[in-house]
């Protein structure tokens, strides 16, 4: 599990929910635009850091449940779609190899629980309009709200929910009774989307609309962010096909692609055309119309994502289109499954593509690879500066290029270390971590870092290291 900033804000905030009654009414910060998620991420993991008696473990473990159930919803939904075991069984199978699928798998952070929202979000949509099961809109309204808490990428999740409504009630225009059964349930899914903004409303109240005011400058002040205008995204729509799908299911080996992509573009075409194939069976006739449109809503699905990305101005990062992840594999699963079924070439070419993806995949494998043990380090590291502290007060600071000290902070607020910031107190020793990089310089001795600065003029009492990560104690140096 990855254990960095990010993860350490994360069981801060809940550590105190739990142990101090300190309600949360916004999630995490975005990386840009400086807004805040809603609090329905933090309230989601908060039980498991209570069952795991406070161990970041806890939420780590329950997210990778979420990806494993991601992998079984994944098979039930493509068999319940397109009535295809070996499709369904494909989908999954490369969903759970997926090097990058793996890797957003295990440890807390708010995009990883996007695939299991997004996913859930879509089998709701095929209970309401496939099996007119009404009642599951509300499903569909905790599900998206569930994945607009985890980024506010998910916003590109609402044109398809929207498309497939719009498409519904376009088929049955003629029937009266359907519709209007159809009215109740939208309102009262409406209502539960709007319930769950509560906290954020008071948030806002409370702080002159920080959040909706950082939302609209986001959306209005466009230069270097998002475009609004959907044509935008045709440039970038391959490329990002081409990244997403190198990504996900080439295993990251960009020496395949984007020859490797253009072939995959070419069999989704192709599964297209065979279950848009004709037969002479009029009931056969209506299981091509349903599979026809369950096609049209999983691409559907992936293109708008592909477009939604598109519209962003900045660097696309994988955990960007954690929210199209399992479309692109049940797509994946379909083709093969249809080019298995086309004469002797189409079983030969599928179970080479077979082979291959999964070698791909394999060898990319985050198992392959010894792992970081970031909490493990972090948690070792914190306990030697309690014992090195001697009881007495002490202050922090960090030296880090990509990590930042609500990870530390959490263990020593975990052990009722006598930690103070240096604006609330200063004390009489200041302990400094640095984590290796080549950007970073590691002499704590008049380094500009705030926090090292605001201790005064020091010397190094004692240093040592732990897994490559040098600790250092400072003392203040007297004239």
């Amino acid at each position: 599990m990855e254990f960095l900033g990010d993860q350490g804000r994360d069981v801060v905030v809940i550590r105190d929910f739990l142990k101090n009654g300190d309600l949360f009414f916004i999630g995490p910060q975005t990386s840009i635009g400086n807004m805040y998620l809603g609090p329905w991420f933090y309230y989601l993991i908060a039980p498991s850091l209570l069952l795991a008696n406070f161990s970041p473990l806890g939420p780590a473990i329950f997210i990778a449940l979420l990806s494993v159930a991601t992998v079984y919803l994944i098979q039930k939904l493509t068999f319940l779609l397109f009535s295809d075991k070996r499709a369904s069984y494909l989908a999954a199978f490369f969903y759970a190899i997926s090097p990058v699928v793996i890797k957003y798998s295990n440890f807390i952070w708010n995009p990883n629980v996007m695939p299991f929202f997004a996913l859930l979000l879509v089998y709701s949509l095929h209970l309401v309009f496939f099996q007119r099961k009404f009642k599951y809109l509300l499903l569909t309204s905790f599900t998206f709200i569930m994945a607009l808490n985890s980024h506010y990428i998910a916003l590109v999740l609402l044109p398809l929910v929207g498309l497939t409504f719009l498409t519904f009630i376009y088929i049955n225009r003629q029937d009266k009774k359907t519709l209007t059964s159809l009215i109740k349930p939208s309102l009262l899914a409406v209502g539960l989307f709007i319930l769950s903004l509560t906290p954020q409303v008071l948030f806002d109240i409370k702080h002159n609309g920080q959040n909706i005011n950082a939302l609209k400058t986001f959306f209005t002040q466009r230069e270097t962010t998002v475009s609004i205008k959907p044509y935008k995204a045709i440039p970038q729509a391959f490329p990002l096909f081409d990244q997403i799908n190198t990504r996900l299911i080439f295993g990251k080996n960009t020496q395949v692609s984007p020859w490797a992509s253009i072939s995959y573009l070419l069999l989704l075409i192709f599964a297209l055309f065979r279950i848009l194939a004709p037969t002479v069976k009029n009931k056969r006739k209506i299981q091509i119309s349903q599979n026809f449109l369950s096609y049209c809503l999983i691409i559907s699905w992936y293109l708008i994502g592909i477009i939604g990305l598109g519209l962003y101005k900045q660097h696309v990062y994988d955990h960007y289109f954690t929210f199209i992840f399992p479309s692109l594999f049940i797509l994946l699963g379909v083709t093969l499954s249809k080019l298995f079924q086309y004469r002797l070439i189409g079983k030969i070419l599928s179970i080479f593509i077979f082979l291959s993806l999964t070698l791909l995949s394999l060898l990319e494998n985050p198992l392959r690879f010894s792992p970081p043990k970031q909490m493990t380090t972090t948690k070792a590291i914190t306990d030697s500066i309690i014992e090195n502290s001697r009881g007495e007060a002490f202050n922090f600071a960090l030296l880090a290029k990509q990590n930042y000290d609500p990870g530390y902070k959490y263990f020593f607020y975990e052990n009722n270390a006598p930690i103070y910031e240096i604006k609330d107190q200063l004390t009489e020793q200041l302990f400094v971590v640095c984590e290796p990089h080549k950007d970073i310089n590691c002499e704590p001795i008049n380094h500009p870092e705030w926090a090292i600065a605001a201790f005064g003029w020091a010397k190094i009492d004692s240093q040592w290291e732990i897994n490559g990560i040098q600790v250092y104690r400072l003392l203040h140096a007297k004239d």
